[in-house]
């Protein structure tokens, strides 16, 4: 008989057998059914049937506060109205004072323009820039700044929360705690929480509203951090830890992403503003040469193409270097 023959039909047998050893033994040394008989038996005990029956109605509980976190966010992604745009800045101005404030800027900067010019419709644009582009700059300003505030102070109070409740201090004590000592903005945002709960308002429910003032993810975490806590209990302690060290994650991943694009924002700003600098440095040196942009019908056009293109690059230029993390 041929080696080769002979030597297929031995790694034949040998793959068979091992193939009948793996699934053939553990039913016939009883294994499985001794396996099977384990577990009937705990399943059995009281203690393993209420434990079981515990972690369904938690995993329900959870994951119902969770679509009820999610169906609050989808609805509060609208449209902010100026109210709550003042609100999230941090001033307590009215509507109707934000439109007075913008109208008599508007006029203090078109007299001024008019003034300088002498030309109506320069003043004219000044005044609308005036109006309605600055303040509306400054809100996004404040706003942001004070959001930037908030998630640097937001794992503080956190850490703060964890202590206390491990030292034994219930969750309103902690809260009050940075509702008064705390640094701004946080120490009005909690405080607002706790005059919300002076008034019979859940804490989860208050806890959801400032995530609603003060839109950020981090401020979303902490809400639904402490709501499947109120609802479905657990341990808060452990899980509010947690989040202060993914918080803490977060910002020391956004430090370096700001770090690293350092080099190319400054060189978008270098090459955006170098068309600006070269024509300054020409009108100086040479006022008759750059005039012809603004004084001939061609110039006024391949200025108005250049203005255009260089809108375009420094578009590109702002998508490349912003990152989010």
């Amino acid at each position: 008989m041929d080696l080769n023959a002979i030597a297929v039909a031995v790694f034949a047998t040998v793959a068979v057998g091992g193939l009948a050893w793996v699934f053939l033994y553990p039913l016939i040394s009883g294994e499985r059914r001794a396996e099977k008989r384990q577990q009937t038996l705990v399943m059995r005990t009281p203690e393993a049937r209420m434990e079981r029956v515990n972690a369904a109605a938690r995993r329900e509980q959870i994951a119902q506060s969770l679509k009820e976190l999610d169906s609050v966010a989808k609805g509060n992604k609208g449209k902010l109205t100026l109210e709550q745009r003042l609100t999230q800045a941090g001033l307590d101005w009215t509507p109707r004072k934000f439109w007075l404030v913008s109208a008599g800027l508007g006029l203090f900067v078109a007299l001024l323009a008019l003034g300088g010019t002498g030309s109506a419709l320069i003043a004219l644009l000044a005044g609308f820039a005036g109006a309605l582009g600055l303040p509306r700059w400054t809100l996004t300003y404040l706003t942001r700044k004070r959001i930037n505030g908030f998630i640097s102070e937001l794992p503080n109070a956190i850490d703060i929360i964890v202590r206390g409740i491990r030292s034994g201090l219930p969750l309103g004590d902690c809260m009050r705690e940075i509702a008064y000592n705390a640094r701004e903005p946080l120490r009005s945002e909690f405080r607002i929480v706790m005059e919300s709960q002076s008034v019979g308002m859940p804490l989860s429910e208050s806890i959801t509203k400032l995530a609603q003032r003060v839109p950020v993810p981090e401020a979303n975490f902490f809400a639904i951090v402490i709501t499947i806590q109120s609802k479905a209990g657990g341990n808060l302690s452990e899980a509010l830890g947690n989040l202060s060290r993914v918080l803490r994650d977060r910002k020391k991943m956004q430090d370096k992403v700001k770090a690293m694009s350092t080099e190319a924002k400054t060189s978008a700003a270098i090459i955006g503003a170098l068309p600006f600098g070269v024509a300054l440095i020409t009108f100086f040196t040479s006022p008759d040469y750059i005039s012809l942009l603004w004084t001939t019908l061609l110039g006024k056009i391949v200025l108005g193409v250049c203005a255009v293109w260089m809108t375009i690059g420094v578009l590109v230029m702002r998508k490349m270097i912003n990152f989010e993390v």
